[in-house]
């Protein structure tokens, strides 16, 4: 997807700038009500109605106006309400008043409140079985396929269409490009690609090089 959000290597948006929640043993949270809002998004995850990759792609599809003014929990807000209403979870009206309007759906797991601490150290591992040899090895000559999907991705914009070589091999992962799509899994290899910031970005570039985790659907052999 090619929206506001995918914005790696683009110039004129300033310098990342670290604030107080960044210092050592600082609460990671600027207020109340973002505490809240990742609690919540944690919780609704739970129900299971999507996935890790149906909710990174709610959040990209806001549009690139509300995305750039919006901070990191309200841009997490936003993409929560679409996913439920879009599941039938809640309506915008039930949303907006903080009531229910009607029945709630039936058989939707929810994560109880003594479950939420063995929930969040089991986490949601995405690693798994190979079901079939890796394509590529480490010191592989590479290149990106040049995509341009109108659905998820987490190719970025910055690489597509460009040479670079395989410097590890992560095993294989669920891929997010089917997944956010409610396709399945469709595990693939994952790689490190290293890619020289010239072949990116050109000469004027500042910077030596670029490490990026691309699944093997991603990639062509160089010389093919």
């Amino acid at each position: 997807m090619n929206a506001a959000h995918d914005m790696g290597g683009m110039q004129a948006f300033g310098p990342v700038e670290a604030d107080a929640c960044d210092a050592p043993g600082a609460s990671p949270f600027h207020a109340d009500w973002e505490r809240r809002v990742l609690a919540v998004t944690l919780a609704m995850g739970a129900t299971r109605q999507w996935n890790i990759d149906t909710s990174r792609a709610a959040r990209e599809s806001l549009p690139p106006a509300q995305y750039l003014n919006s901070s990191y929990y309200e841009i997490w807000f936003e993409g929560l309400k679409k996913l439920l209403v879009a599941t039938g979870l809640a309506n915008a009206a039930e949303i907006a008043t903080g009531r229910s309007q009607g029945a709630p759906l039936r058989d939707v797991r929810a994560l109880k409140a003594a479950d939420v601490s063995a929930a969040l150290l089991r986490g949601a591992p995405v690693d798994r079985p190979a079901t079939a040899p890796a394509r590529f090895a480490i010191g592989d000559e590479v290149r990106t396929k040049l995509i341009n999907p109108p659905t998820h991705t987490r190719l970025p914009r910055y690489c597509r269409g460009k040479s670079g070589h395989i410097v590890a091999v992560r095993g294989t992962h669920v891929f997010p490009d089917e997944n956010a799509l409610g396709h399945g899994e469709h595990p693939h290899w994952l790689y490190t690609v290293r890619f020289d910031a010239a072949e990116l970005w050109g000469p004027d570039t500042t910077a030596s090089s670029v490490c990026v985790d691309c699944w093997e659907p991603y990639l062509d052999a160089a010389h093919a």
